[in-house]
């Protein structure tokens, strides 16, 4: 994906590389994705795909225990 693209939001609680696979498991699950970016240093995610709204991110991420923040 490059910059731009897709929706981007903040997910503050990541910590390491086991909350992001928990929290790019269940957003790949979303219908229409077809990217997940997903940077643990600055907390920031991109989703790429059709349709995807961040109501599906959300809830998404909070099936992997975190919260998504809109930026």
């Amino acid at each position: 994906m490059t910059e731009g693209q897709g929706l981007r939001f903040l997910v503050p609680g990541m910590t390491c590389s086991h909350c992001v696979a928990a929290v790019d498991e269940e957003l790949r699950k979303i219908e229409g994705v077809t990217a997940v970016a997903i940077d643990l240093d600055s907390k920031v995610v991109v989703v790429g795909g059709s349709e995807v709204t961040f109501a599906a991110v959300a809830a998404a991420v909070d099936e992997a225990g975190y919260e998504a923040i809109e930026s």
